[in-house]
Order: structure tokens, then C-alpha cells, then sequence
């Protein structure tokens, strides 16, 4: 008699993708009103909620749930972006208020600079996977070059730039998200996304 390993059960998710670029459009929008100038600055702390559950949370648990699916892109992507988010609230809430205001820009500028180098080479590997992913990432990857710029510069007029550069970004995801769960659901391509693999 011979043992044999029992065949794990295959298990079904949904695709936690529409999810996560809503999280991040959603919370990229409001942020960028704001980085456009486009609303009275003291009216910011709203993107705070925001950032820490609907960015973040939501963004995290979209992550892990692309790993279940085998996905490294979705996994790292959306993992990566919940934590952003969620450490521009606590950074933004917590940090800023306690660091010297005659070099708090350039904290801000470095951790915008990396976000920026992480978005580069993601933006790279969305040019195989399809034309709606590279749409969010040149535009968010521009985004965040700009807010780099513009913090270690003190230049509010490319800041704001950049906050146009994304509202186009959000838009382009919830665009993604919209065709994500609308061709899931109406299981056909009704919204092309020029999947590439």
C-alpha cells in the first residue's frame, strides 16, 4: 500500500483587481484636487481616512489576495501602494508636525524620490503586461517625478502640475477598475484594456 499526498483543493477568489485600483483611484483623486490647487489647502486632512483604509487597507488586502492568485505584478503593486498610503497618513499626520519647517521639504522630497524610483521600474514591466496598466503607470510615474521636484524645489506651481498629472492617473484607474468588473461581470470584453500576456 502506497501513501499519496492528498491534491489540494482548488480554491476560487474574485479577482481582487477592479478592487484595488478603485482603492487607489479613489484616494489618488482627492489627493490630487488638492495638489492641483484646485481646493483650499486647509481642507487636506480629508485625504487622511482616505489614504489609511480605502488606499491602504483595501489596497493591502487586494495585494495579498493577488499572491492567492499567483499574481507577483497585482501582489506587489497593490501591496506596495497600500503601504504608501498608508504611510503618507502617518507620515503626514504624525512625522511632518515634528520636523524643522526650514528643511521639512527635503523628508518629503526623499520619500517622494522613492516612490518615484519604484514606480519607474513597475511602469517598465507594465509595458508586457498590457496597455491599461501602462496608462496608470506613466502618468502616475510622471505624477511622482513632478512632486519631487516640486518638494525639493519649494515650487508650488510644479506641484501643482503634478496634481493634474494625477487626476489623469486616477482617472486611467478607475477606468482599469470600471473595465475590470464590468467585463467580469458581463463576461465578455466590453471595456478593452489591450491585455499583452
Amino acid at each position: 500500500m502506497t501513501s499519496s499526498t492528498p491534491t489540494p483543493a482548488l480554491r476560487l477568489i474574485a479577482d481582487p483587481g477592479p478592487l484595488g485600483l478603485a482603492g487607489f483611484a479613489l484616494t489618488t483623486f482627492v489627493l490630487s484636487i488638492f495638489n492641483a490647487g484646485l481646493l483650499d489647502s486647509s481642507l487636506e486632512p480629508v485625504v487622511l481616512p482616505l489614504a489609511l483604509f480605502y488606499g491602504g487597507l483595501v489596497q493591502l488586502l487586494a495585494g495579498m489576495w493577488e499572491l492567492v492568485k499567483n499574481n507577483t505584478f497585482g501582489a506587489l503593486a497593490f501591496s506596495s501602494y497600500g503601504a504608501f498610503w498608508m504611510s503618507f497618513a502617518a507620515y503626514v499626520k504624525f512625522v511632518v508636525p515634528g520636523l524643522p519647517a526650514d528643511t521639512a521639504h527635503q523628508a518629503t522630497g526623499v520619500f517622494l524620490l522613492a516612490w518615484t524610483i519604484f514606480t519607474l521600474y513597475m511602469t517598465v514591466v507594465t509595458l508586457k503586461i498590457s496597455v491599461g496598466l501602462m496608462s496608470v503607470f506613466v502618468p502616475l510615474s510622471i505624477t511622482f517625478a513632478l512632486l519631487t521636484v516640486g518638494a525639493f524645489a519649494q515650487a508650488e506651481s510644479v506641484t501643482h502640475v503634478a496634481g493634474f498629472f494625477g487626476l489623469l492617473t486616477a482617472g486611467t484607474a478607475w477606468y482599469n477598475s470600471f473595465a475590470g468588473v464590468l467585463n467580469q461581470t458581463w463576461k465578455r470584453d466590453v471595456l478593452p484594456l489591450g491585455v499583452r500576456s
